[in-house]
């Protein structure tokens, strides 16, 4: 790693290690503006925002330039300036700027630079020809007109996913961002990860935004609505409110959303309990019969539906337990069934989830009886956090409430599944033999728990060594398929997590300079370190509603077979 002193705008800079001239500069508290550039992928330098000017007038991209001892660079001269004034403006004039009922509109990157520098009118005019909005998928919704060719998506999509569902296509003046042959994205194989929406600097891919069906349902007085709320949300939304990321915020948002007008609010982990010890128990009885190995853990939905679209021969080593948000949709369709027809209103049940692909999972038909979905609507962190604003609340200021009980008690081990790493964990919780707190706490310090993209351990479970593989970032789990299909590399379990990060790192979750999904995955850990029971069969709730239910009843509750005859 290159060490040395570099000067910036006159200002002497150490580095050491720096990975290009941008961070040094970012280093010395200098916000250099980017559309293109994200650390987590390739280089591409297309936007030329970050320019830079060397002594001798040389103009380089400071993202692609790697830091040399004495270098000495201006980041701010009257032509740098003109510059970035003149590409700005370049790139709203093949801009949709109908930016009051934009989606993106106060949180679009392109609008803010914008004002940053003063760009206040556009002297070029749109010859494009019109676009047509796509909005089939139900995870997303693509709007070419607003596309500024930064190719973040692209990249994402190609080295962070490893789907390549759109590239660039044709050449100069005519170069677009779209899937092969013009398709709508309903009619690709994305697998509504969403992560695309993520990186888009401005409205030309956004979530698919259902806030009004959500503040109709709350309005019918015929209607009662009931939430659950993923583990990753709590640690992520307070973000949008000036909290620090990581900080637990799931009081507030109870708070928040029966002063919108929500009837009763729970807690996801309670399903997350009830995900473990079914996939616990399901892992123990492939232990015995012997296989079929590995098996893939099952609360992603995007990563069950890559498997479906690209490599369906391994659908049956996907766990057939269903999703914990899915498993809490069968427990509260039971339990309201009975109270619906007593007072004649109708449950309402919405998930909000730190994931796109979620709303794609709600539709499956496979979660969909007598032609209602067990969950009626899935709302991501981001608009929640679009409502709460909407409502004028200020979530940092409110009373805290906890969820309600008996489905709003959870423990530790299924709060950590907002994290890469915490379904292995929890299901690893259950099948020790020796329960005990040393060996719990031996678990923090194991592979486990870590931020490496793959990571293995052996774990023993009774007599037997279990392989177990941890992968986050769905390009990474088709790396590992192809040691495991090459004979290199063997495991009993396998979780996987599209996500980088985890569910934590969702594209659903609020993005920005403030995104910290370590922080966010550690306020878990926490949470985890703080409850008072660490094991999901230790849920009294969880274990009273199992003692009542037979096998069969089990199984038509909690399990769901991926493989088509």
């Amino acid at each position: 790693m290159a060490k040395g002193i570099m000067y910036i705008d006159g200002q002497r800079v150490p580095f050491d290690g720096e990975p290009n001239v941008l961070s040094v500069i970012r280093k010395a508290g200098i916000e250099m503006p980017t559309f293109c550039y994200y650390s987590d992928l390739s280089v591409y330098g297309a936007c030329r925002m970050c320019v830079v000017e060397d002594d001798r007038g040389k103009l380089e991209t400071s993202c692609s330039m790697q830091p040399r001892d004495g270098m000495s660079i201006k980041t701010n001269t009257a032509r740098l300036l003109k510059h970035r004034r003149m590409i700005l403006e370049l790139m709203l004039a093949s801009h949709n700027c109908s930016c009051t009922t934009c989606e993106k509109s106060g949180d679009c990157h392109l609008q803010e630079l914008a004002m940053r520098f003063g760009v206040r009118k556009v002297r070029f005019g749109d010859s494009r020809e019109e676009s047509q909005l796509d909005d089939s998928s139900p995870a997303i919704v693509r709007d070419p007109s607003k596309c500024i060719l930064c190719g973040d998506c692209v990249r994402v999509c190609g080295e962070g996913i490893g789907m390549g569902i759109i590239d660039f296509v044709n050449r100069g003046y005519n170069m677009r961002v779209s899937p092969a042959f013009d398709r709508k994205l309903s009619e690709t194989n994305c697998i509504s990860c969403g992560q695309c929406s993520a990186v888009c600097p401005t409205g030309a891919i956004t979530i698919y935004n259902e806030i009004g069906r959500a503040w109709r349902a709350i309005h019918n007085p015929n209607k009662r609505v009931v939430v659950q709320i993923a583990p990753a949300v709590r640690v992520a939304i307070g973000e949008a409110f000036g909290l620090a990321p990581g900080q637990n915020a799931l009081d507030q948002l109870v708070t928040a959303l029966k002063l919108m007008g929500v009837d009763e609010v729970y807690d996801t982990t309670f399903g997350a309990d009830f995900t473990t010890i079914e996939e616990g128990t399901e892992f123990l009885q492939r232990l015995e019969k012997g296989g079929p190995f590995p098996m893939f853990t099952s609360c992603c939905p995007a990563w069950v539906k890559y498997l479906e679209k690209e490599n369906p021969k391994y659908l049956k080593h996907i766990s057939t337990c269903k999703s914990p948000m899915e498993m809490f949709a069968s427990i509260l369709k039971t339990r309201y069934a009975k109270k619906d027809a007593e007072d004649g209103r109708t449950t309402y049940h919405i998930a909000i989830m730190p994931c796109t692909a979620k709303k794609m999972e709600a539709a499956r038909e496979e979660f969909t009886h007598d032609g209602k979905r067990d969950v009626d609507l899935v709302l991501t962190t981001q608009e929640v956090v679009n409502m709460i604003k909407e409502s004028g609340i200020q979530l940092p200021q409110i009373e805290l409430e906890s969820p309600e009980l008996p489905f709003g008690l959870g423990s530790g081990a299924g709060v950590i599944y907002g994290t890469t790493g915490g379904v292995a964990e929890a299901v690893v919780r259950f099948c020790l033999p020796d329960k005990s707190k040393n060996v719990l706490r031996e678990l923090r310090f194991s592979p486990l728990r870590d931020n490496k993209a793959i990571r293995v351990a052996v774990i023993k479970v009774g007599e037997r060594d279990v392989h177990l593989a941890i992968v986050h970032g769905l390009a990474n789990a088709q790396k590992l398929l192809k040691e495991i299909e090459a004979g290199n590399a063997y495991f009993d379990l396998v979780e996987v997590m599209t996500c980088q990060g985890g569910c934590v790192g969702g594209a659903g979750q609020p993005h920005g300079v403030r995104q910290d999904k370590a922080a966010r995955a550690e306020g878990l850990y926490n949470l985890d370190r703080s409850a008072p029971f660490k094991r999901a069969e230790r849920n009294p709730v969880v274990s009273a509603f199992l003692e009542r239910l037979t096998e069969e009843e089990r199984h038509a509750l909690f399990h769901v077979n991926y493989v088509k005859e």
